[in-house]
Order: structure tokens, then sequence, then C-alpha cells
């Protein structure tokens, strides 16, 4: 079977409009050379008109002007050349037919008997010249009258072309608009029609599209477009459901996700943690039950956190599994989300959670950086298939849960590190201070006896003067002890606690003191206000204890960097002194702190001209007074 040609468009209109193209073409052709052809006539009229002026005026010159004949008679044969091969360019060229090539041959004849007569020699008589002229003027007129009778047929022709020009013009300005009206306006009108009805509606309007051209081919379009307009708008109301149902879902988890991201940032324990975190996942899952089990550091062992929705028995059972017991903790578990479908496992009999009612559980690896923290299980009582949405929520829930254990992880061994590391700091300043005191104490209490053993009242007394200072020492290091972790900053400016330390200094010690504070800059952070206060403080004890000073200045200034010192008018030491580290073991303390904020600690002083301790914080004091604990912490 033949396929049916297929036409467009374009080719019917062309096929319709190439005849009426081709049959205008050739006449116009034919008028446009029917109209040259009477130009070229016109043109020899004229010049054959000419020929009888030329007749004339030989014929005078014959009697008159003889000099002139010659030019003449040249300008003749022009014309009579120019009549018999014709001129392209002007155009001449004279319409031949027998009517007019006879007399053309007359007139050739007769001007050759002319000119033999007339014109070459030299008549004696002229008698007969006029008579003659007149004769050869006849015949010209007669090539001239040929010429335009022939003229006149040319153009009774032109006539008929231009008539026939339009004929053609008006029948295909018909047949077009006819055909224009079948193969275009009716079906665009159908269109039309069938485009208000769908407007209005009746999803059941189509168009005929009998045709093969693109009309066809657009109906078949618009038929089909009707047809899914039809279905969608039967199916709308499933579909909105659908999409409801859809949206809600997504909804849900995403409520679901919050609530756990809520959870994870105001849970402070990791039994909040748990607790909640079952909650919120057996809801958001509609699981029968949740575990959640923490492992160990080498994941042996899974402890049971918490539980919902899951029998006591079973609970009491598995608080501690060892790995590869059980579906929970298994010894091949690996990243992503596991279905453990529980009723197709041959031991399913001796299993507690199948003994339950449990017929499927999705495991759910708990891992930070690579390293298993634990899972999550949830356990239902029919056979489940998660969807993939809820299979990346459930992940991604997970994925959440360790990362907020492992952070209160961290947050432990932080506040443990802090601990240690404050325990480190008071042992430090009690075997500095006190420690050192009740030594000295502890010796002179040896002697004591020594002496009591001796009966000497004069040693006796010694002693005594000697403890009872000792005792004194140690008294005033404890409350200095007391002040240094007693002491406390203000947010916005150090000024007051420095005068608050200058002045129990002034009361403990009786030693005058000045404040002085240069500049404005920028305020420092209460953790570097607390270290600057201690060097501070530790600077003013050295003085109590060794300087015998009568006046002490803290002069402070603030840019372009934050500087204090620390200057007294007492006795003065060595620095280059290799015994200082023994006897004034504040310097060290000093130091250790000034490092440990980043700044530089200056030590001037002249014995028997007093001291001064410089402290000099850097420009990025702020940046490196937060980063000093992290760098505490790591030590």
């Amino acid at each position: 079977m033949t396929a049916k040609k297929q036409w467009s468009l374009g080719t019917k209109l062309a096929l319709l409009g190439a005849p009426f193209m081709l049959l205008v073409l050739l006449s116009t052709a034919a008028t446009l050379w029917v109209s040259w052809q009477l130009d070229g006539g016109a043109a020899a009229v004229n010049e054959a008109g000419r020929m009888r002026m030329q007749a004339y005026r030989m014929s005078l010159s014959v009697s008159q002007a003889p000099a002139q004949l010659a030019s003449q008679i040249e300008e003749f044969e022009r014309s009579i050349a120019l009549l018999r091969s014709g001129d392209p360019e002007r155009p001449l060229f004279v319409p031949w037919d027998d009517t007019v090539r006879a007399s053309f041959d007359v007139v050739a004849r007769d001007w050759a008997t002319y000119r033999a007569r007339w014109l070459d020699g030299k008549p004696s008589q002229l008698t007969a010249l006029s008579a003659e002229t007149s004769a050869f003027v006849v015949a010209i007129d007669a090539l001239v009258i040929g010429i335009e009778s022939h003229m006149a047929r040319w153009t009774a022709l032109l006539y008929v072309l231009q008539m026939s020009v339009l004929a053609l013009a008006v029948i295909a300005a018909a047949i077009l608009i006819y055909t224009g009206y079948v193969f275009v306006l009716e079906p665009v009108g159908q269109l039309k029609q069938a485009i208000e009805k769908i407007q209005q509606g009746d999803f059941d309007a189509r168009v005929e599209h009998a045709s093969s051209d693109e009309f066809g081919t657009l109906a078949e379009g618009f038929n089909g477009m009707a047809d899914n307009l039809q279905s969608m708008y039967h199916h709308l109301e499933h579909k909105v459901a659908e999409k409801t149902s859809e949206l809600e879902d997504k909804r849900e988890r995403l409520e679901g996700l919050y609530e756990v991201t809520a959870l994870v940032a105001k849970s402070t324990t990791l039994d909040d943690l748990a607790q909640g975190f079952v909650k919120s996942v057996a809801r958001i899952a509609r699981a029968d039950g949740v575990t959640l089990r923490w492992s160990d550091q080498d994941n042996q062992r899974y402890l049971m956190l918490a539980a919902q929705g899951m029998p006591q028995s079973l609970v009491d059972a598995e608080q501690c599994i060892d790995k590869g017991d059980c579906h929970c903790g298994a010894a091949d578990a690996v990243p992503g989300l596991r279905v453990i479908a529980i009723q197709t496992e041959p031991d399913v009999v001796r299993l507690p959670c199948a003994k339950a009612g449990f017929k499927t559980v999705l495991n759910i690896p708990l891992r930070v950086h690579e390293r298993s923290m634990g899972e999550v299980d949830l356990f239902f009582n029919a056979r489940i298939t998660p969807t993939p949405a809820l299979h990346s929520l459930l992940e991604a829930l997970g994925s959440h849960l360790a990362s907020a254990m492992d952070n209160l992880r961290l947050n432990a061994l932080e506040k443990e590190a802090a601990v240690a590391q404050e325990r480190i700091y008071l042992a430090r300043e009690l075997h500095d201070s006190i420690a050192q005191s009740l030594a000295f104490i502890k010796i002179q209490v040896q002697l004591m006896r020594d002496a009591v053993a001796s009966g000497s009242a004069v040693e006796i007394d010694q002693i005594l003067e000697e403890i009872d200072t000792g005792v004194r020492e140690s008294y005033g290091d404890v409350r200095e002890l007391l002040l240094h972790f007693r002491t406390r900053t203000n947010a916005e400016d150090i000024e007051p606690a420095l005068a608050t330390t200058l002045r129990k200094f002034e009361h403990q010690s009786g030693v005058a003191v000045t404040l002085s504070m240069a500049g404005h800059g920028m305020p420092l952070s209460p953790d570097l206000q607390i270290q600057v206060l201690h060097i501070v403080q530790e600077a003013l004890s050295n003085v109590r204890k060794h300087a015998q000073a009568a006046h002490v200045s803290l002069d402070v200034e603030q840019q372009p960097a934050w500087r204090f010192e620390v200057r007294d008018d007492g006795v003065g030491f060595d620095v280059d002194n290799d015994q200082l580290d023994e006897t004034h073991v504040g310097l060290r303390i000093m130091k250790e702190r000034a490092q440990r904020i980043g700044a530089t600690l200056e030590i001037v002083s002249t014995p028997g001209h007093g001291s001064s301790i410089i402290l000099t914080l850097p420009p990025n004091a702020q940046a490196m007074a937060a980063i000093a604990p992290e760098q505490e912490a790591l030590k």
C-alpha cells in the first residue's frame, strides 16, 4: 500500500499560483518586446521623415549652395544605412515586412537615380528638378506610410497583451482568494470556533483535519491538546489530592527535621538528647518501637541509651549487647540505612524483637568523621519499605543526632580539660606561694624543738619571731590568693578594676599608689582583662614582698597598643641574676601569663633605684584573647 502524498500549504499555494505567475511573466515579456518594437519603429518613422526634409534641402542646394551638397549627400546616405541596419542602442529599427521592404527598395533605387542625375554631375537645366524631387519624396512617403501601418498592427497587439495581463490578474486574484479561503480562512475559522468552545468549558470540541498540510498538523496537535486538557480536567481532583498528600508529607518531614534540630540545639545532656530523639523519630517515622544505642570506642559493645514503644522485657534483655549478637550492632554494618526483614531469617524464633511481634527493622548507623558512634533502630509490626523521601530524612536525622552526640562529648572533654587546667593553675599558685611559706615554718618548728630541748631562751625567742613572720606571710599569701580568685572585671572598661586592685594593695601593704590612664583605645575583652589584672597583682605582690618601696605607680597607655607599667621606688635587684627564678617566683608566673595572651613582659630594675614591670599587649589583643583559651586547652 503506497503512502498518500503529503502536500504542504505552501506547496498547494505555489502550485496554484505558479501557472498564473508564468502567464503573467510571459505576457509582461511580450508586452515589453512589443513596446520595444514600437519604440524602434517610431524612431524609424522619424528618421524616414528626416529623409524627406533632406531631399528638399539637397534640391535647394543644387541651385543655390552647391558647396553644401557633399555633406548633405553623406548625411542622406547615413540615414539610408541606419534604416537598413538599425540601431539597437537608440533603439531604431524598421519593422520589416513585404510592403515596407518593397517601399524601402523603391526609395533606395530612386535615390541612386536622383543622385546620379542631379547631385553627382552638373546639370545644365534645372526645370525638372522640382518634379523629380517631389516624385522622390512621394517614394519616401510611401516608406513612412508602410512603417506606420506596421506599427499600427504592433499597437493593436500591445493592447491585446495588456488586456490579457489584466484579465489574468483578475482571474489569479479570484482563484487565490478562493483557495485562501478554502486552505487558510476556513481552517482558521474552525480552529477559532474550537478554541472558543474550549474556553467555555466544552472539552469535547475537536477540529476536523482532512487535509495533510500545516493546518492538518495544527488541527491534530489541537485535538491532542484538547484530549490532554480533558484528561487533566477529569483527573484534576485526584491529582490535587495526590499533590496535597505529597505536600503534607513534605511538611511533616520538615517539621520533624526542625523538631530534631531544635532538640539538638537545646539539649545539654546525653540522656535528654537520647530520650527526646527516640520520641521524635518514632512519631516522624510512625514506628512501633525505637531504640538508641551508644557504642564504645572499639565498637565492640552497644549500650541502650533510650527506648520508645519497646517491651520492657526486651529493653532489660538487650540493655547492653555485644557486636554481632543481633541485627542491632551487626558486625558487617555499612554506612547508610538498612532495611531488615525479620520474619525471613532462619533464626527468627530466638530473636527477642521477633518474639515481640516486630516484622521489619530499619537500622540507621550513627557516624561522625568515618567513626561509628552507635545506631538507631526503628521497629515495625508489618513489612515496610521506606520511601526515598523517608529514607533520606531518617539518614539526615541520624547525621544530626551523631553530630549532636559528638558535640556533647567534645563539650564534656573541653570542660574536663578546663577543670584540669584550673586545678593545675591552683596547684601552681599554692606551690609557688603558701607551700614555700609552710616549708619554711616546718623548718622553724623543727628548730624550735631543738631550742626547747637545749633550753636556750634567746634562741627560742628568735625562732618564735621567725615562725610568727612565716605565719603572717602565709596569711598574706592566702589573702592574696583569695583576692586573685575573686577578681572580676568590668565588661566595658578595665580602669575601675585596676583602681580597686590598687586600693586593696594600698590597704594591705600601707604603700602609697598612683594610677595614671592615657589615651583612648578599644575596650579589652573580659578574658583578656582578667589576665592583665593577675599580672598586675603579681607585680604588686612582688613589690610588697621584696621591694621595700614607699610608693608604687601604675601607668596605663591605650594607644597605639595597650601598655601597663608597674613602677616602684624600692631597693631594686639585678635582672641578670640567675637566682631570680628561685627567690622571685612571681616573675616566672607573670612571664607565663604574658606568654599565654601573646603579650610581651619587660623587667627593668637597678639595685637601689627601684624596679619597673612593663606589660605590652599586641595590636590584635582581642583576637589573641579569643584563641588563648583554645591553645591552653591543647597543652
